[in-house]
């Protein structure tokens, strides 16, 4: 019989006192990685462990000190924890939809869909990074899953990056978009936050975009939970799959209609 090699199969993991594990189950074993502005030195070093300890950590041990150019020490602690969580009590806010294959969604839009519908997407303000939106909109998809271009019921129209609130908006008019698929990266400051508050601020003022657009936002920061509250239908964070956003914009689309 395999085991792992850390720990037997027969150790029971108690899910409402649950900590990080490292060597052994329980150890609360933890990496913590950050930056302070001083020089790299032997006292840098002696003042990262320091902090970590009044973080509430045992056992510190810092690995790793570089300099971030002048005046700055980047550095790579290890220490121990002993605060645990319940793990039975943790609740996330979820999209609510049926996940569905290809094949699936093929059926389902072919049973409930009439038209093909428009799908506007963009990275906007500043924000240069296409990689997640192309994973999403393009053809190929991601890790096999095909991407919403590949959906013959949905036209796609990727913007691609630094479109602006406001030419998202007119572009969503000229299409007579049936979804906005908003892609954020840039997040210092939240500044992804800013951008996404004044979008929505600005889909509200017009008067000429439908009033069942479909709003979904995604991004590494992104959750369900600050995407609702935003004002926005949905928020898809890292690891999701094109399929799933397919799945939802079907399924929300049907409600509405």
């Amino acid at each position: 019989m395999i085991t792992n090699w850390f720990h037997k199969k027969t150790d029971k993991i108690d899910l409402k006192k649950l900590s990080p594990y490292g060597d052994r189950l329980g150890d609360g074993a933890m990496q913590l990685s950050f930056t302070l502005p001083v020089e790299n030195s032997a006292t840098a070093k002696e003042a990262a462990r320091q902090y970590v300890e009044k973080l509430g950590f045992g056992d510190v041990h810092v690995a790793t000190a570089e300099a971030m150019g002048a005046g700055f020490t980047f550095f790579v602690v290890f220490g121990h924890c002993k605060k645990t969580i319940d793990f039975s009590k943790v609740k996330v806010a979820k999209v609510a939809y049926e996940k569905m294959d290809y094949d699936q969604l093929m059926k389902f839009a072919n049973e409930h869909i009439e038209k093909r519908l428009v799908v506007l997407g963009a990275t906007t303000g500043f924000d240069a990074h296409t990689v997640g939106l192309d994973a999403i909109l393009n053809m190929k998809g991601y890790m096999g899953d095909p991407g919403l271009e590949r959906y013959p019921f949905f036209q796609v129209i990727n913007l691609r990056s630094q479109v602006s609130n406001a030419e998202l908006i007119q572009k969503a008019i000229q299409h007579r978009a049936d979804v906005l698929l908003v892609s954020k990266l840039v997040t210092q400051r939240n500044q992804h936050i800013t951008d996404l508050k004044e979008l929505m601020k600005l889909l509200k003022q017009n008067k000429e975009l439908s009033n069942s657009l479909l709003k979904i936002i995604g991004g590494p920061k992104i959750t369900h939970a600050e995407a609702t509250k935003l004002g926005y239908d949905a928020g898809f964070g890292p690891g999701t799959m094109p399929s799933e956003v397919a799945g939802f914009i079907l399924q929300e689309f049907v409600k509405r209609k």
